[in-house]
């Protein structure tokens, strides 16, 4: 794996790896399947560093995915759109996401994924859900602190695909020693259009929405527990919308299609 890592770093790699990917996964988002876009206009002028996007998670690889075809549209200076993705020319590659090390270890394709800035990191959850420790290995940590250092990072509290799960604190304490700008993020209909890894189709023709709120505002001094429940209310993961039930959620997809 240190063998990906390090070819991860060439940045003409990793533009490579983006047009691969993002030719054979747009049709599937944009065509197969119907997206719909909204807060744009939150990350056009974000800085190049130090930006933490903070999302719910519904499969391995179709949301990140979404984000980087989003990310590199934005950098073409399109609005709430994917348009032509001609932004593949191009594309924005000063990002990075969190992924399980098992899981990007599981395959040739997740292999590839890596290149594409992948941050593996030690699961922290036992197969019971129960954490396992209090936050992330240091060392997982110190790599997410070193890539906010030059580049965005796009994290999922949750760190599982289960909606509702609680989040780890390990973000919050990153958040309270980085300082970064957070970003919530909160996506709809991945699970219903694609497997759980993201790869394959479940039901064509899904709308798939992405919202992008505005930047948090957070009292880095607060206690990790308080800057959680913030994040995890701002991704609509927490027991307040748990509580709202299936129906909710129905409804709001059907509002936005």
């Amino acid at each position: 794996m240190d063998f990906w890592k390090k070819l991860a770093e060439y940045k003409f790699v990793r533009k490579i790896v983006y047009a691969l990917v993002g030719v054979f996964t747009y049709p599937g988002l944009a065509i197969v399947n119907k997206i719909r876009i909204r807060g744009t206009e939150h990350i056009e002028n974000l800085p190049k560093q130090n930006v933490l996007f903070v999302s719910n998670h519904q499969t391995y690889f179709a949301d990140v995915i979404t984000f980087l075809h989003i990310f590199c549209a934005v950098k073409w200076r399109k609005r709430n759109r994917l348009g032509v993705p001609y932004y593949l020319l191009n594309p924005f590659t000063r990002v990075y996401y969190v992924a399980a090390e098992e899981t990007m270890k599981s395959s040739i394709i997740s292999r590839l994924f890596t290149l594409a800035g992948a941050l593996t990191v030690k699961r922290t959850w036992k197969k019971d859900g129960n954490e396992a420790r209090r936050g992330l290995d240091p060392s997982d940590t110190r790599k997410i602190e070193r890539s906010l250092g030059s580049a965005w990072v796009i994290t999922f509290p949750q760190g599982t695909t289960k909606p509702f799960s609680p989040g780890r604190k390990g973000t919050a304490y990153i958040i309270k020693h980085t300082k970064p700008i957070v970003v919530p993020v909160v996506i709809q209909g991945f699970w219903r259009a694609f497997n759980k890894k993201g790869l394959k189709f479940k039901k064509k023709g899904t709308l798939l929405t992405v919202t992008f709120k505005p930047p948090l505002d957070i009292n880095y001094d607060a206690p990790a527990e308080e800057i959680l429940s913030q994040v995890m209310d701002a991704i609509e993961q927490s027991k307040k919308f748990m509580l709202q039930g299936a129906h909710h959620w129905k409804t709001r997809e059907e509002a936005a299609a």
